[in-house]
């Protein structure tokens, strides 16, 4: 399994969701972790994206998830999302 980075997720989003993405590497605070162990990523990101206009936490969540799906499980374990409002 390859890791990825926080620039590699925050360029997938920005790409996939016309998203404004700020991204955290939270992996170091789950050391030990079940989902560490075998090497999954724990990050957590702001995102604004139009796309999100109209849709409630649920369905936001949705697309992100779908913009990642391939990496869940594997390269993330966890993904914490907090959805910006544009400024």
């Amino acid at each position: 399994m390859n890791s990825i980075t926080p620039n590699q997720l925050k360029e997938r989003l920005e790409n996939a969701l016309e998203a404004q993405v700020r991204v955290e590497d939270e992996s170091h605070l789950h050391a030990g972790h079940e989902g560490a162990k075998s090497g999954g990523r724990h990050f957590r990101i702001y995102i604004s994206s139009p796309q999100f206009a109209g849709l409630n936490t649920v369905a936001r969540h949705r697309l992100v998830y779908d913009a990642v799906s391939d990496w869940m499980k594997q390269e993330i374990h966890a993904l914490a999302i907090h959805v910006v409002q544009p400024e």
